[in-house]
């Protein structure tokens, strides 16, 4: 697994997917997706991260953005760093988690594999970045992203997706600002 984020044009706008350690479904509880919510919201307001499009899956998630700081490896890079403390503190916490101790076991074995984890790990190490360059591509993207949760059978419309940019798509007020392309 790589270590160093690619990211090549450093002003580019980027499609980036993560994942949990072993694709555990974490973000099925609310309470999760909205630690994820809050630091994008967070890298928008102090880090200058443009969004464009983003969604949270059960295990992973996507995001079009880019930096305004011309430094978008940064941004992923203090973006899971912080996620990862805040939702494992958060699960830690959750006395009603009730997969708790499985979750912390399954996070710590990542870890222990991992030499530049010290305790648990949350995030898989690589990140799938994905310069976008053409309309066309931009499009294919946003559309994937907003047409996971669909194929995915937990909705059947996009928009209806609560974790998702795909409202803002259509006209109704999303959970968070994106900026025009």
């Amino acid at each position: 697994m790589s270590r160093n984020y690619k990211f090549h044009n450093k002003e580019g706008l980027y499609f980036v997917s993560f994942a949990v350690v072993y694709w555990i479904d974490v973000f099925v509880r609310e309470l999760y997706c909205e630690k994820v919510i809050e630091s994008l919201k967070f890298c928008q307001k102090e880090k200058g991260m443009e969004i464009a499009a983003w969604c949270i899956m059960p295990s992973h998630m996507h995001i079009v953005f880019k930096a305004k700081n011309n430094n978008p490896s940064d941004l992923i890079r203090d973006f899971k760093r912080h996620t990862s403390k805040e939702i494992q503190k958060t699960i830690v916490e959750n006395i009603q988690e009730s997969r708790k101790e499985w979750m912390l076991w399954m996070m710590e074995r990542a870890g222990k594999k991992n030499s530049n984890v010290t305790n648990r790990q949350f995030w898989q190490q690589h990140n799938k970045s994905i310069e976008l360059w053409s309309n066309k591509v931009i499009e294919q993207k946003i559309d994937y992203i907003h047409n996971n949760p669909v194929e995915s059978g937990f909705v059947n419309n996009a928009e209806d997706w609560k974790y998702s940019s795909a409202k803002t798509f259509v006209g109704d007020k999303g959970i968070i600002d994106l900026f025009e392309l």
